[in-house]
């Protein structure tokens, strides 16, 4: 990368130097015209291996990593849509590779500058992708909602990634990513808090196939045990009674809603990571709640170009340290679609070097986090953080 760089910049200092000559040249003007940090924002042709290529979120970041100037290599263990996807991108390759067969990842991975998984459900392939990743030497990222899964990846990785050397970023997607990033952008010069709140506010829950299996693997994980980050630790419990509902005050055009207390996501594992906060509370609109457990609902439809449906999404943080409260809101359309330009993003910064760590980290540790947001400004609203006088929670 850093080659490259230098290489970018020889020419943008040779383009300087001569533009005057070539005002005649439109074409050539316009590439030279180029900034170094435009230049630094496409992948330069690096190769990035997304396995679980031809599944829900994988497509999307296929489109996105081409999008972005990178060359996807398209990994599954399905031949037969492995093909048929890269029919879809010509020029691009593919590779067969099973998670229960390490030389095939490691085969498919030659060549790869890094890779992104996925495939789902993540307990069974984050592990073999993360080993596969080690042994080559190169950066994992993955789009991992499941709570385990990600708990597995912090318990299991950590010392080994960083004593490779090697970049580890679970749970970079919607759930988990995002409102990490969130929090850590609201905590600004806090170094500590009592309490981190992150509500979501769908439109609407059109579960991915795969959102359905990893959801049942979880369940099945935790034997009929609900779990929640408190007192500084996750906990397990057994609690017979409904989730409790309240209402909350999203801001506008959402306004209030009804949500759900205690719909744990993984962001009680990505935020407590790296921050000092020993309560952390995640909330669900009650109608995507109930989409979500519905057994007929759809799966999401296209409604647009890009593929994404038509599904919107708040994602309202809260940080409190003892009568102040910080807020942050983002906002989007489609939980599944935003998940690549978070994997992508995460990807160019870590082959550009853009990290404050390495080994096992979440977003919003190895990376600057308002920084991350900002340059995901073509898909998704961001309203700066606020700081009041803080409510009191229940």
């Amino acid at each position: 990368m850093a080659a490259s760089a230098t290489v970018v910049m020889s020419e943008i200092v040779w383009g300087m130097a001569f533009q005057t000559l070539l005002r005649g040249w439109p074409l050539l003007e316009d590439l030279l015209s180029r900034s170094f940090e435009e230049e630094l924002q496409m992948g330069s042709n690096q190769i990035v291996a997304v396995f679980g290529a031809y599944g829900h979120t994988g497509r999307f970041v296929v489109t996105e990593l081409r999008d972005r100037g990178f060359v996807p290599l398209l990994l599954g263990r399905d031949a037969g849509k492995l093909q048929a996807l890269a029919a879809s991108h010509p020029g691009l390759e593919y590779r067969v590779a099973s998670v229960d067969d390490p030389a095939s990842l490691d085969r498919a991975l030659e060549g790869a500058a890094a890779v992104v998984n996925c495939a789902g459900p993540f307990a069974s392939t984050a592990a073999p992708v993360i080993e596969a990743a080690l042994r080559a030497g190169v950066p994992y990222v993955d789009v991992a909602a499941e709570i385990e899964a990600n708990l597995d990846t912090f318990t299991h990785f950590t010392d080994r990634a960083r004593t490779a050397g090697v970049a580890v970023v679970p749970a970079m997607a919607f759930f988990g990513g995002l409102g990490d990033l969130l929090v850590t952008t609201a905590m600004g010069d806090w170094v500590a808090a009592d309490e981190a709140h992150v509500a979501y506010g769908l439109s609407s829950w059109h579960p991915t196939a795969g959102t359905l299996v990893s959801g049942t693997v979880s369940r099945e994980r935790r034997a009929g045990q609900r779990v929640r980050y408190t007192g500084g630790r996750l906990e397990y419990y057994v609690d017979e009674r409904d989730l409790p509902t309240l209402e909350w005050d999203f801001p506008a055009p959402v306004g209030r809603r009804r949500v759900l207390g205690g719909f744990t996501m993984a962001d009680v594992v990505t935020v407590p990571s790296h921050l000092s906060i020993p309560e952390v509370r995640t909330y669900m609109t009650t109608d995507a709640a109930r989409d979500l457990a519905a057994p007929g609902t759809p799966a999401p439809t296209a409604v647009d170009e890009l593929g994404r449906s038509a599904q919107t999404f708040t994602v309202d943080v809260i940080v409190r340290s003892g009568d102040t409260q910080r807020r942050v809101v983002a906002s989007g359309q489609d939980i599944y679609a935003i998940s690549a330009p978070l994997a992508v993003e995460a990807v160019r910064r870590i082959l550009g070097g853009q990290t404050r760590t390495s080994g096992v980290a979440s977003a919003g540790e190895i990376f600057d986090a308002p920084d991350f947001l900002r340059a995901l400004s073509a898909h998704i609203s961001l309203e700066p953080t606020h700081e009041s006088r803080a409510p009191q929670f229940v």
